[in-house]
């Protein structure tokens, strides 16, 4: 067997099996519209069949959940099964793999001539006798089993080399990588399968199958509870799918995390990055340019009586932006605020404990870097205006903070005139941030991670402002993104692989 090249789901595994009446509206059955999402960037052909007599409103659900997600429809008729594998080697080729039908139930005869052709039959069927599978008929009792079960057999079909990935993140951002091809169910270039972990089957029994875990635990963040001193590794509330993956890997040392969740905890303490910021001074020896995180304080009462005089020890000027400690996983962690006036301070409101950090003016430009293994890409993007504009804007309406979610954008300096990409390209010093992207990947010890420069008016200091943990990096093409994320993946799982063989030695 040479892995699962194409899958046909049959009808009967896909419409729910409580409408009796033919001629009612039909709907999916669940677990159905999981597996087609899982599907459809797996980069295995995927198809639906369904047979001749089915009625025609049960087959227009199928036909239009087809087109969605951009697969074909073939109609098996028991009485012409040639003409049906005819048909799919027609429209999906000869190569090497094998075809998979997934079904409710069978008939022998009808399944040993699709087994004589090399198929694989998958049965989805809650209740079966033990001993009745073989090499060509596998028993499955939830929809939901199917992308681990063809993850196995691929890993059985192309050997040990080939490594198993199961990633954790949410739904918008794992679409977001999948459809550039980042999770692929056959094997990458480099031996790697990645497969989606899914909290409604058991996390113990997938993760026996599983030889690393990527993971974005800051989407399974319910709360941060919030103090004058944060710990966030006892102070971090997980869902309790991230709670079961957690004591799973207590128990089994053994079970490779892309990244430990104790190296992203600083990511998400705003408080400790600008701390661990600090530590770029020692790089500026090099350079006529200047790298340095912003000036900053953390607050924890904006009405505090010497907080005026605390501003100024920390060299914040007005005005200042000031973020909620908590840098992701919570709903208000993107609750932020621009201050123009010290007064304005005393009823802001921005969640607590706050940092107040520098505003620095950039020429409405921002760099975003990406770190993505031992490679660094960088693209040109709109950022906010200087100050001065800032304030014209804030003037009419009496100074007030302007509070804002930095999610959204906020408004560009129209009359700007925009600097071109080259120009924007000259200006950064690429080696002097090449070396603090270095530096702070050691920091960190993180596989994927991105942060922010901009480059300050009049002194040109190069200012770090955000870091964030496994971030999307959309603006690299795919045909590079993709290719270094796998790579990435792959040197950390050997990496932790051989730290692994020494300790034992």
């Amino acid at each position: 067997m040479n892995g699962v090249k194409g899958i046909v789901l049959d009808a009967s595994v896909l419409l729910a099996t409580n409408n009796d009446d033919e001629n009612a509206n039909p709907s999916l059955r669940p677990g159905a519209n999981y597996i087609l999402r899982k599907l459809q960037y797996s980069k295995i052909f995927t198809a639906i069949s369904y047979g001749p007599d089915l009625s025609a409103p049960k087959v227009r659900l199928l036909q239009e959940n087809a087109r969605l997600y951009s697969y074909n429809c073939f109609v098996f008729r028991s009485s012409a099964i040639d003409n049906f594998i005819s048909e799919v080697s027609l429209e999906w080729g000869e190569n090497i793999g094998s075809y998979m039908h997934v079904v409710c139930s069978y008939k022998e005869e009808e399944i040993s001539q699709l087994i004589s052709s090399g198929w694989l039959i998958t049965v989805l069927h809650v209740e079966y006798c033990p001993g009745t599978e073989s090499p060509s008929k596998i028993f499955i009792s939830k929809l939901e089993e199917l992308p681990l079960t063809i993850c196995h057999l691929n890993k059985k079909a192309m050997g040990k080399e080939v490594k198993t990935v199961g990633y954790l993140m949410k739904p918008s951002r794992e679409e977001d990588f999948a459809k550039r091809g980042a999770f692929p169910l056959n094997p990458t270039p480099n031996g790697l399968i990645f497969v989606a972990l899914n909290y409604e089957l058991p996390i113990s029994w997938q993760l026996q199958e599983i030889d690393g875990v990527l993971h974005k635990a800051t989407d399974d963040i319910i709360t941060v509870e919030m103090s004058s001193s944060l710990d966030f590794e006892n102070k971090v509330t997980y869902t309790e799918g991230m709670q079961e993956l957690q004591r799973y890997i207590k128990c089994h040392p053994d079970c490779r995390v892309i990244d430990p969740f104790s190296n992203i905890y600083p990511v998400l303490d705003r408080l400790k990055i600008q701390q661990i910021l600090g530590g770029l001074e020692n790089l500026n020896s090099k350079s006529c340019s200047k790298i340095r995180g912003p000036h900053f304080l953390k607050v924890v009462d904006f009405r505090e009586p010497k907080l005026e005089n605390k501003l100024a020890d920390a060299q914040l000027s007005l005005p200042n932006i000031v973020k909620p400690q908590v840098a992701c996983g919570v709903a208000d962690a993107h609750s932020m605020a621009i201050v123009f006036k010290a007064d304005s301070y005393k009823d802001l409101n921005v969640p607590l404990p706050a940092i107040v950090q520098e505003y620095v003016d950039h020429s409405s430009t921002m760099f975003k870097f990406y770190v993505v293994g031992k490679k660094i890409f960088f693209a040109i993007k709109k950022s906010t205006p200087n100050a001065d504009t800032l304030i014209k804007l804030a003037v009419e309406k009496e100074l007030k903070p302007l509070l804002f979610d930095s999610l959204k954008s906020l408004p560009v300096d129209k009359g700007n005139q925009q600097k071109s990409q080259n120009e924007d390209n000259k200006r950064i010093d690429h080696e002097l941030v090449t070396d603090a992207a270095n530096w702070l990947r050691r920091m960190l010890d993180l596989t994927i991670f991105g942060f922010d420069v901009v480059i300050q008016e009049g002194t040109g200091d190069h200012v770090i402002v955000d870091v964030n943990y496994l971030p999307s990096f959309k603006e690299v093409p795919d045909e590079v993104a993709i290719l270094t994320f796998w790579e990435a993946i792959k040197e950390k799982l050997t990496e932790q692989q051989s730290t692994e063989a020494a300790i034992l030695l």
